[in-house]
């Protein structure tokens, strides 16, 4: 019979379980900070969340579904729905992948972009208790 602990993994201590709490909270704090930012620009969070990460891929301009559907955290499926919702938005467009046809690569149209960069920069100014992500002068 099995007793629901898993071998080999400890129980977290108050201090871990404060931590915990502290850091769930801080990001709670920040993804309602978002939603309210983005609703605001009149885009859900998922579709600044798919801007971002098309246009914040490392290395290139663009990005394919099943990329933005594993950065998401996504279902493929769903995500194809979402980039849908963002071409008729006119925010995103589709190429075909001129290496693999198999492929479709998800491009930020003008006002995507103009889109992103506006929200990015709301965002960035809340990111002062997150030093990792910009480093010290990025607050």
């Amino acid at each position: 019979m099995s007793s629901g602990r898993q071998p080999g993994k400890a129980l977290p201590g108050k201090e871990e379980l404060e931590a915990m709490s502290a850091f769930r909270y801080e990001l709670r704090k920040f993804l309602r900070m978002s939603e309210e930012i983005s609703s605001a620009a009149g885009v859900t969070t998922l579709q600044y969340q798919l801007l971002l990460h098309v246009r914040g891929f490392e290395g290139r301009q663009w990005a394919t579904v099943g990329e933005l559907a594993e950065r998401l955290q996504a279902a493929p499926n769903g995500t194809a729905a979402l980039v849908s919702r963002c071409e008729s938005a006119g925010l995103v467009t589709r190429k075909p992948d001129a290496s693999d046809r198999r492929q479709v690569q998800v491009h930020l149209t003008r006002k995507g972009e103009r889109c992103l960069l506006k929200l990015a920069a709301e965002h960035k100014a809340h990111y002062g208790s997150f030093g990792w992500v910009f480093g010290d002068s990025g607050a």
